[in-house]
Parts: C-alpha cells; sequence; structure tokens
C-alpha cells in the first residue's frame, strides 16, 4: 500500500483544511510486558536464572512458535502533522496494508 508524503486534511487546532505531513508510527507495546505474571518483570526480579528447570520461564518448543503464526501483515498507524501550526494528529485505527507502506 502506497500512501503519498503529505495530503490535505482538517485541522482541529487551526480549524481549516491544511496540508499534513504522513508518517509512520507503530501500534503499541509487547503484549503483556507489565502484567502481574509477565515474563519481562519476572526477569527483572531475577527469577528464570541459574541452573535447573526454568519452569514457566523456560525455553519453549521451537516448533511450536512457527506452527501458530497466521498473520502475514501488521497494522500500520499513521500520524498526521499540520505544517502550519505543527501539531500531530495520531489516527489510532490500524489498517492491514497488503504490502508495507512505503515512506
Amino acid at each position: 500500500m502506497k500512501i503519498p508524503k503529505t495530503t490535505n486534511r482538517y485541522c482541529p487546532s487551526c480549524k481549516k483544511k491544511t496540508d499534513q505531513k504522513i508518517k509512520l508510527v507503530s501500534t503499541g507495546g509487547k503484549r503483556g510486558t507489565l502484567k502481574r505474571g509477565g515474563i519481562a518483570r519476572a526477569k527483572l526480579r531475577g527469577l528464570g536464572m541459574g541452573y535447573g528447570n526454568k519452569g514457566k520461564w523456560g525455553s519453549k518448543p521451537a516448533v511450536s512458535k512457527f506452527k501458530r503464526k497466521t498473520k502475514t501483515t501488521k497494522k500500520t498507524n499513521i500520524m498526521y502533522t499540520c505544517k502550519e501550526c505543527n501539531k500531530s494528529k495520531y489516527q489510532k485505527k490500524g489498517t492491514r496494508a497488503g504490502k508495507q507502506i512505503q515512506e
């Protein structure tokens, strides 16, 4: 999916249609990083280190993660920046593009 570098759309702060730059932003952080039982928090607490069975934090079978993978495209979010007032509007709704958006 190809997108132009600039577009003409409504700016809420200028209250009129202006030229706006288009920028690609990431869709968000990793899932479950700050959950109570999250692996990232557990590793910060020093769990899953040392000898022996790591249990929940040990290595998982290598095959299973490839078998579950079904999605072929990533969701993309777009940020619009007004050229006059330089304020940004973040369009949160991610769209799945067939081809990656070219910047």
